[in-house]
């Protein structure tokens, strides 16, 4: 239904009949204007039709249940995203897979309209978690170690590029994406420039720039 139009009553042509209404303005009860008549009111628009999804969220190893309510015309699709809102919060999530609805076995894909689906399954994509293995920039791999920095899923990491965050400093020589990550077409970037968001990366590669080794926080 287009947001400009709309089939609702006209008090002043057509009280008992829906006809076409331009929106004027739609907050709160929405100013319309018959088509018919031109006579200018408000009114409640129709709301759209929903149907309810069951949504697994995982964040950082730990899932919990939610209720999500989708156009019954939308396909969902791994990568996609949308907010979950819970209680506690209001979380950016993305689609990891989908479990068909009406199968003994519950299969899961990749992509399948939303009236097809049963439970969706996602994980947090707003703040994440990035594993970094680090090694000094002498060469001496005997003095790698691993950290974990938590950043804005939408942080980007980009090959050849020197980052910095608190007393961190170092420069990235290769990314490791998500298994549930497909648009990239492989699972590792390590030419200059490649660059991909916190929210797609399962492990950073880097160069330890900084004068001390420190675990850190991007946030």
């Amino acid at each position: 239904m287009s947001t400009n139009r709309v089939a609702v009553a006209c008090p002043s042509c057509s009280p008992g009949d829906e006809t076409v209404h331009e929106v004027l303005h739609e907050s709160g009860h929405a100013t319309v204007r018959c088509t018919e008549c031109a006579h200018v009111h408000k009114t409640d628009l129709p709301s759209e039709p929903t149907v309810e999804r069951r949504v697994i969220v995982s964040q950082e190893g730990d899932s919990f249940d939610a209720s999500v309510e989708f156009d019954p015309d939308e396909r969902l699709s791994v990568d996609d995203e949308f907010l979950v809102e819970t209680d506690e919060a209001i979380l950016s999530v993305a689609v990891t897979s989908l479990e068909l609805a009406g199968e003994d076995e519950s299969p899961r894909t990749d992509a399948a309209p939303v009236d097809d689906v049963k439970t969706v399954w996602t994980r947090v994509v707003g703040n994440v978690s990035v594993d970094l293995t680090l090694h000094p920039k002498d060469g001496r791999h005997d003095s790698t170690y691993s950290t974990t920095v938590r950043v804005p899923g939408d942080e980007v990491f980009t090959v050849g590029e020197t980052h910095e965050y608190a007393d961190a400093e170092f420069t990235v020589e290769g990314i490791y994406l998500r298994d549930d990550v497909e648009r990239y077409g492989q699972q590792k970037l390590d030419y200059a420039g490649d660059q991909a968001p916190a929210k797609h990366i399962k492990r950073v590669y880097a160069r330890d720039e900084s004068k001390t080794s420190v675990a850190w926080s991007g946030w």
